[in-house]
């Protein structure tokens, strides 16, 4: 029995203590912490914590799963299906710990997971000893069936003679298991659940999952009323629930990364018999310190913490693996190039450039040669130096020519005529749901002679701004296609302009503003020998946070072409005399739900 209450006085200090330096760190910070909650009242969880943090956490997020950034962002509860089976997947790993003494009377419980094939991790204050360690056991699958009965246990020995680190100040502890358990069964069987070094796998107001075994029970998880509150240097706070024998538990996001080790709960600063939160230690702050520890370990333990410590990247960026062709093509190529045709409906319809604000003036990229305005096959761009994207693309689209172009493979292009660190590259779609959004759509100006060379222009970085997939391959409502079969003039023409509505709180990623709207003016001449001009605005604020997407309702709008003008800061000139609906306010707008709503 000595043993039983030295092990449970030594457990109730390091308790206390951790508990009462929880609590300064939440006094510490409450004004903080009161302001970033009421930020997250009217903001997502990317626009309030830091850039840096928010890329890395969007990086997590499977390209397929379509609901996860809905979920951080919009507070939306749907998961797919597939997320039980990946917790399950990811429970199979923690196991409980059963503190025994040298003769295996049982001393406690506690909760860790292994982190390599060989690493068990828990807190310091569950094994805080290489003496309490060595005659404890891991126990796996320890947990309730579909008729909950209990699952056959596995039972591992703990080996810290082969492996052992542990420190007071950050609560862990680091040990080798056995490879087999006692029934046989390898250690590989339950798999393990990677540590990521980098800090932003989850944000203040997202949701923290906890696999533990509560006071020493069959497994459980907690997943209800878990919100992140706070985040500190080395710790994390959250308000996932938790009981004795929870300690040394991996707490995780939604994609089932691990983001802290649960250690200790929060006092009520008011009422210490409450508790107002629950705190885990960092999981890049456990890397950091296993790295600096990592040259004073023995060769043999050195060999074992080398696989935990080698750079794993994370399965979403396995998951979007793309091999982008970029080329550049000789200057001769665009020799010829007309680009697009202000009297292509005819001179007395001409339809000039849009001319631009004099404040914008010094932010157009200037070209090689002279002038403004990069000319392509049947269209025309003008680029942003700032943003980096297109002001805006005009294409002349000659419906009774359009040629059938197949399209072959992926290859895109930077433009030589502007400098290359102008021009939005690879990297900013590398391993994200963005598309690289052709602004002038590939088939427009594929049409006569020159339809193939036409659409391989189409294929310019200078041309494409980075959009949601969502709304790239299934939004704008086909407007050309429609508009075109629409026109009312037997020469099936149409001359469209395109482009992002640029704004200064735009969500910065990879260095880049991502625009959250995009603009279409279409013009063509009706059966009279009158142009029509149409405006339509298509909007994704509602799909991105600081960074990533996702799936969710979005609507498109026909507008005035003055409203164009007044969120890009272009001047169409004429055009506004031709609108359908330019007499009425400004700011208004019709939504579209089909071809029928539009308004020519």
């Amino acid at each position: 029995m000595a043993r039983l209450a030295e092990w449970r006085n030594v457990q109730e200090e390091l308790r206390e203590k951790q508990q009462q330096e929880a609590m300064k760190r939440f006094e510490k910070r409450s004004k903080e912490r009161n302001k970033m909650a009421a930020q997250l009242e009217t903001k997502n969880p990317f626009e309030v914590d830091s850039p840096d943090r928010a890329a890395f956490r969007a990086s997590l997020i499977h390209p397929r799963d379509g609901f996860a950034l809905e979920r951080i962002i919009n507070r939306d509860d749907l998961f797919p299906i597939s997320y039980l089976e990946a917790g399950l997947r990811a429970g199979k790993s923690v196991c409980r710990i059963e503190v025994r003494d040298n003769i295996g009377r049982i001393l406690g419980y506690g909760t860790g997971f292994l982190v390599s094939p060989s690493l068990l991790l828990t807190n310091n204050h569950v094994l805080n000893d290489a003496a309490a360690a060595e005659f404890s056991l891991a126990q796996f699958n320890y947990e309730l069936d579909l008729e909950l009965k209990e699952k056959k246990i596995e039972n591992f020995r703990i080996d810290p003679k082969r492996f052992f680190l542990t420190d007071e100040k950050l609560d862990y502890t680091l040990v080798a298991i056995e490879e087999t358990s006692s029934n046989g069964t390898p250690v590989s069987h339950f798999g393990y659940l990677p540590l990521y070094a980098k800090s932003g796998k989850a944000l203040v107001g997202e949701c923290a999952s906890i696999i533990q075994h509560p006071s020493g029970a069959p497994k459980s998880v907690a997943l209800r009323d878990n919100q992140i509150t706070d985040v500190f240097d080395d710790f994390i706070h959250y308000s996932s629930d938790t009981k004795e024998g929870s300690s040394g538990s991996p707490v995780m996001n939604d994609e089932w990364n691990v983001i802290a080790l649960h250690h200790s709960g929060v006092p009520d600063p008011d009422d210490s018999s409450k508790f107002i939160a629950n705190e885990g230690v960092r999981i890049s702050s456990l890397v950091k310190a296993l790295s600096a520890a990592h040259g004073n370990l023995p060769e043999e333990m050195k060999k074992l913490a080398d696989f935990l410590l080698k750079d794993m990247e994370p399965e979403a960026e396995k998951a979007k693996e793309e091999i982008l062709v970029t080329e550049v093509l000789n200057k001769d190529h665009y020799k010829d190039a007309k680009g697009y045709d202000p009297d292509f409906l005819g001179k007395k319809n001409a339809v000039p450039h849009p001319d631009f604000k004099a404040d914008l003036e010094s932010d157009i990229t200037p070209v090689e040669g002279g002038g403004k305005v990069l000319d392509y096959t049947h269209f025309s761009i003008v680029m942003s130096k700032s943003r980096r994207i297109a002001f805006y693309t005009a294409v002349n689209i000659d419906g009774s020519k359009i040629k059938d172009v197949p399209r072959k493979g992926d290859k895109w292009y930077f433009d030589p005529r502007i400098d290359q660190s102008l021009q939005c590259g690879p990297e900013l779609y590398k391993n994200n749901p963005l598309d690289r959004g052709h602004l002038v759509r590939r088939r427009d100006p594929d049409w006569g002679p020159e339809a193939e060379k036409a659409n391989q222009d189409t294929f310019h970085f200078t041309n494409c701004s980075p959009q949601h997939s969502n709304l790239n391959q299934k939004t704008w409502l086909e407007l050309e296609d429609y508009l075109l079969s629409n026109a009312e003039n037997e020469k099936m023409k149409a001359t469209v302009f395109t482009g992002p509505v640029f704004r200064e709180d735009d969500l910065v990623y990879r260095g880049v503003k991502i625009p959250a709207e995009f603009w279409k003016v279409a013009v063509m001449v009706k059966s009279d020998g009158s142009l029509s001009a149409t405006a339509y605005l298509q909007s994704q604020k509602n799909l991105i946070g600081n960074l990533e997407f996702a799936y969710g309702p979005y609507k498109t709008y026909q507008i005035p072409v003055a409203k164009v003008e007044t969120l890009t800061g272009l001047n169409f000139k004429d055009l506004k005399k031709y609108d359908p609906i330019g007499n009425i306010e400004a700011s208004a707008g019709y939504e579209i739900q089909g071809s029928a709503d539009i308004k020519l």
